[in-house]
């Protein structure tokens, strides 16, 4: 039996949103986004995951599983919240000469600046009452907080997040030395402190908006972490690695059709072994911080808790891996002992076994549909509107695939009689719907409980907006869209899709903050 009431929504990331500093974030934009949401009818907004990155702006990549990502935090809300003067937006210029891409560089240099003079503005204006709100906010998340804050610190100090280059009294965690350089490092920690304060502060605001709206936050947590974190510099007894810190095996995907020699993703794997003596404590409070954030978890790489592909650290390509038994059902089983019920979608996409769909299920987790993959042959099933399950999520792409209209543009060449998916749409001027749009209506129609669909096929977008295209090192994770593109027309065609599909939310009620 599913967990999940019948319900569609919409995915976008947050840095798609409209905003005038170069990426969106937590401001106007997406409260604006959540008004659209209730008017369309729509109770979901699935994001990807709001960590601070570190290389390609990839919110995969990140140096923290429990950190926010400060370009994400919104200057207008500062101001509106008393962490910066009134004036202190007059001198900075709109770059947003290209609206519909993002600028990351730009964003983060002003928002640098800006939350570098908000946290002397606090320190200088703050009063009893507001210092005591940030010293509760360090003591409730202390348990990640400290060691997050320290480790941004040293990287900012040392211009870099490999860790296993810096003194060897850091790498080996040496009480002492971490003492020494806290206090070294004491005004550089506090600041990092003070960011994911305010980070917080205005996701907080944002999930009880959404939440007065019957909307609910559809997070995403990637199975592995990066190297180069706080979570495994600091949980380095968790992780496959070396006496010096260096991964032993990492992980990646093995050889394919799309790949002779596999993927090397380069992440550390976990040593399950040291984890199962814990009784799973570091995934119990990843689970915890999630479930503080979101109300639904997608688990990307879900296949990865039945079996891994484990590949040497020294390779250089993922060919010489070998599969490696996962921790199964084993740190589900121990975060609902502490935490209740888990509301998990697992990605259960790619080169999956039986043996992972019965694990899936054994947890009583939703899989995912794409209904892209349903058509590339002739008896692929699984993945055809028909034929989905109620207790599963299902979509018209992703965030890796092309959008629906560009998917759409690849078939053209095709002859008649040779493209199955001739035979599920019919001619728009007839039919009165766009193509798009009837593909978006077969996914929402289907017995599954969640529809999920890009905002770029909402918008009937090709794949110049696509958000991400695997394997492909620069360019990705920049789209944005305009406010202007929500039209009226579009709300009312998504809402009237909606009704038809028996999955229309409750009316809004609560103030937007315009």
């Amino acid at each position: 039996m599913s967990q999940f009431e019948r319900a569609s929504g919409v995915l976008l990331h947050v840095t798609s949103l409209p905003s005038p500093y170069g990426v969106g974030d937590l401001g106007r934009g997406a409260y604006r986004f959540v008004d659209f949401l209730v008017q369309s009818g729509q109770r979901i907004w699935q994001l990807l995951p709001i960590g601070p990155t570190i290389q390609c702006e990839s919110p995969y990549s990140c140096y923290s599983a429990f950190a926010g990502n400060p370009v994400l935090i919104s200057p207008e809300l500062l101001v509106a919240d008393g962490f910066l003067p009134s004036g202190a937006l007059q001198h900075i210029e709109n770059s947003d000469e290209s609206p519909r891409q993002a600028d990351f560089v730009h964003a983060r240099n002003i928002k640098n600046e800006l939350l570098r003079e908000s946290f002397e503005f606090f320190l200088g204006q703050a009063g009893c009452s507001e210092l005591d709100e940030f010293e509760a906010f360090c003591t409730t998340h202390k348990w990640w907080l400290d060691d997050f804050s320290l480790f941004a610190a040293l990287m900012q100090h040392f211009g870099n997040d490999d860790w296993c280059s810096w003194p060897t009294e850091l790498v080996t965690r040496d009480s002492a030395a971490l003492g020494r350089w806290r206090e070294q490092l004491s005004k550089e920690v506090e600041y990092e402190q003070y960011v994911q304060y305010l980070f917080f502060q205005q996701w907080n605001k944002l999930k009880a908006y959404a939440a007065a709206n019957r909307v609910q936050l559809f997070g995403d947590m990637p199975i592995f972490v990066a190297h180069g974190s706080a979570d495994v510099w600091a949980n380095q007894e968790v992780f496959c690695l070396d006496e010096g810190g260096k991964s032993t095996v990492v992980a990646g995907v093995p050889p394919d059709y799309f790949s002779k020699t596999g993927q090397l993703w380069g992440n550390p794997l976990y040593n399950w072994k040291a984890l199962e003596q814990t009784d799973y404590r570091w995934w119990t409070n990843r689970f915890r911080m999630a479930f503080q954030l979101y109300d639904i978890l997608r688990i990307d790489h879900f296949r990865g808790f039945e079996a891994y592909w484990e590949v040497p650290a020294d390779a250089k390509t993922a060919v010489n891996g070998k599969w490696a038994p996962g921790p199964g059902k084993a740190p589900f089983d121990a975060a609902r002992r502490a935490l209740g019920e888990l509301p998990i979608v697992a990605e259960d996409l790619g080169m999956i076994t039986e043996a992972v769909h019965e694990l899936r299920e054994q947890l009583g987790f939703p899989g995912m549909r794409v209904l892209q993959f349903g058509f590339d042959s002739a008896d692929d099933l699984f993945h055809r509107p028909e034929s989905y399950p109620e207790n599963s999520a299902a979509y018209t792409g992703t965030h890796d695939n092309s959008t629906i209209v560009g998917w759409l543009k690849e078939r053209e060449g095709r002859a008649a009689g040779e493209d199955i998916l001739q035979g599920y749409l019919e001619d728009p001027i007839r039919s009165g719907m766009p193509y798009h749009w009837q593909l978006i209506s077969m996914v929402l129609r289907s017995p599954s409980d969640l529809a999920i669909i890009p905002l770029q096929d909402i918008l009937g977008l090709d794949d110049d907006s696509r958000m991400n295209v695997p394997g492909k090192a620069h360019g990705n994770w920049g789209w944005r869209y305009e406010a202007s593109q929500l039209t009226q027309e579009l709300i009312d065609r998504l809402k009237i899709i909606t009704i038809a599909s028996d999955r229309e939310s409750v009316p809004m009620v609560a103030e937007a903050i315009h």
